[in-house]
Order: structure tokens, then C-alpha cells, then sequence
């Protein structure tokens, strides 16, 4: 059975589909601090804290737990730059308590969900795995430090790993059914489309005197149900005996902010309301991934590689969820 932690949340919960549909078994645990209990959809949950090294424990030795997947860690950047103590807590020391437990209950599979933060400011792009690995921030400062402990722990204790670097996760499931609700939003995309439905004021612009075609920044967009895949791609690695691997996902192409709000425009059918600002501190000009590593060991590539499938999949979910998981008032 697979422990999936952070399933509540975002990507976690379009895993969670994937496993229902594939008829693996799993179990769920989450605190439900930023999750949601509606995106379950009828997985199991554990309710725990990865803080609290006894319930992970509990977990695995009252479940036939044999592979874990992480999705549990702090996600937003400037958070962990104002509120650090809470991310190296949650983020860092969380994983040390699952991997000690781990080892107590002689469980050696886990799938991590790294993040392209650990490449910080890039010197080239496309960005591949031997891309030196400088994090500008306490969020890449985490992720960096739980991949070099999970290399220690392969070595000394043999918990075999897949870290898997997200660039921007985007998108919902095509059916509609799961979405991203995160509060505050500060994915573009999402972002995008609650400035189009006048749930938020409008959408700030951080810049747009960088060195790319339109002046603002571009970035890779993975949809999530791709990232959904290459974890069960791993999965099947490591229970197939494979050993420890890091790999970075995403499309492989840039999309700028303008390019994101052009397309959301064009998918709901009205002009999206903004305001240019200044840049933020340490956001790169350019984030683009080489997903080659990955294409050729696994033969994984995104069947949602399109933008405007991207924005139309998170449209379709906040069509028919206006509140977000949130019960309509």
C-alpha cells in the first residue's frame, strides 16, 4: 500500500485519482492545514503531522505500508523568506521524522516532490539535473537539504528515492472535478482567472522590464495530471528495484506572464484587469526545464503540453467550483 502524504492538497489529490483509477491501494495522510477534505474524493485519510513523529509512525505500522510519496512541504517562496522557522520545521525536519520512521518500520520506498527552487537564479536554460543548485530562498533551501538527506539515507540505510523537481505545476483534471484552491493564490494562473471572475481586485504584473521578448518573466508550465504520471512511473522504478534517481519535469517551453494573461483572456472571454509593479526579489527572468533525463530513461512526456489546455482545464474547475472547495454561500 502507498502512503501518500499531502494528499489533500493541490498535486497530492490528482494522484490520489490516478492511483483510484489505476486500483492501487493507498492511504491518504494529511493535517488538513492547507489540504482539502472534498478532494479526497473517497480516499482514505489518516489524519497526522509529519511534526509529530508518532503519527507517522502509527501510520505506517497500523497499514501495510510499503512505498511513500511526499507532497506535504510549505510551497510559497516569499512565506518562507518572512517565516523561515515554520519551513525548515514543516518542510525539513518533517521528512527527518518520516524517514526515521521509515527505517523503524522497514519501509525503503519514497518518492519526493522536489522543485526547480533548488536551482535558484540559472546560469543557462534550458535548466538539466547537473545545473548547479544555489536556492535563493528558505522553500529551495528546504527541498535541497531533504534531497542531500535522502542521499545519505539510500547510502547508510538503503530508503531507495525518486525526487522529482516541479517547475510550475499548472492545470486541473480535464473532467473538472479537482482543481487548485490555495489561500492565498499566488500561481499565475489561478491567480489569472479569480482576477477574470472579480474574485480578487486584479492581477499584479511584478515586472516587466526583464530581459525576455515581452519584458516579464517566463516560465515552464507543467499540467498536473503529467506530474501525476511521473510518479507513478517511479513508483514502478523503485519497486522494480531501481536505484536512487533525480529527475526535472516540465514542458520543456516558456510561457511569459503576458502570454499566461493573453491566453486566460482568450479562454473566458473578457479582458483580465491588472497592474504593473515592481519585480520581486529573486524572481529569474527565465525558468525552463530539460526534461530529456526523464523522456529517455522513462519514455515520460506531458500529454497536456498546450497552454491554452492548461488554462482551459483550471477554467473548467473554477466554472463549476466558484468558491474553490468551499461550500457555495
Amino acid at each position: 500500500m502507498i502512503l501518500v502524504i499531502g494528499g489533500a492538497g493541490y498535486i497530492g489529490s490528482h494522484m490520489l485519482a490516478l492511483l483510484r483509477d489505476r486500483g492501487e491501494p493507498h492511504l491518504v495522510f494529511d493535517n488538513l492545514e492547507t489540504g482539502h477534505r472534498q478532494a479526497l474524493q473517497g480516499s482514505r485519510l489518516f489524519e497526522g503531522d509529519l511534526r509529530r513523529r508518532e503519527d507517522i509512525v502509527r501510520a505506517l505500522k497500523e497499514n501495510s505500508i510499503d512505498t511513500v510519496m511526499h507532497f506535504g512541504a510549505y510551497i510559497m517562496v516569499g512565506q518562507s523568506v518572512a517565516q523561515p522557522s515554520e519551513y525548515y520545521w514543516n518542510n525539513l525536519v518533517g521528512v527527518l521524522n518520516l524517514l526515521d520512521a521509515m527505517r523503524e518500520c522497514a519501509v525503503l520506498r519514497l518518492v519526493f516532490s522536489s522543485t526547480a527552487a533548488i536551482f535558484g537564479e540559472p546560469e543557462y536554460v534550458p535548466i538539466d539535473e547537473e545545473h548547479p543548485k544555489n536556492p535563493t530562498s528558505p522553500y529551495g533551501d528546504t527541498k535541497l537539504a531533504v534531497e542531500r538527506m535522502l542521499a545519505s539515507y539510500d547510502r547508510a540505510y538503503g530508503i531507495r528515492s525518486v525526487c522529482l523537481r516541479y517547475f510550475n505545476a499548472a492545470g486541473s483534471d480535464p473532467a473538472g472535478v479537482l482543481g487548485e484552491d490555495h489561500d492565498p493564490e499566488t500561481h499565475l494562473i489561478p491567480a489569472t482567472i479569480l482576477a477574470a471572475l472579480g474574485q480578487t481586485p486584479g492581477l499584479k504584473i511584478f515586472g516587466t522590464d526583464y530581459d525576455t521578448p515581452d519584458g516579464t518573466c517566463v516560465r515552464d508550465y507543467v499540467h498536473v495530471c503529467d506530474l501525476a504520471l511521473a510518479h507513478l512511473l517511479a513508483i514502478r522504478h523503485l519497486r522494480d528495484g531501481g536505484e536512487s534517481r533525480q529527475y526535472n519535469l516540465g514542458n520543456g517551453r516558456g510561457f511569459s506572464v503576458r502570454e499566461v494573461i493573453d491566453t486566460v483572456e482568450r479562454v473566458v472571454g473578457q479582458p483580465i484587469p491588472q497592474e504593473v509593479v515592481g519585480r520581486r526579489e529573486g524572481d529569474p527572468a527565465v525558468l525552463i526545464a530539460s526534461s530529456d533525463r526523464i523522456r529517455r530513461d522513462w519514455g515520460w512526456a506531458p500529454e497536456f503540453a498546450d497552454l491554452e489546455t492548461i488554462v482551459d482545464h483550471a477554467w473548467k474547475w473554477r466554472q463549476s467550483h466558484p468558491d474553490g472547495y468551499r461550500p457555495s454561500t
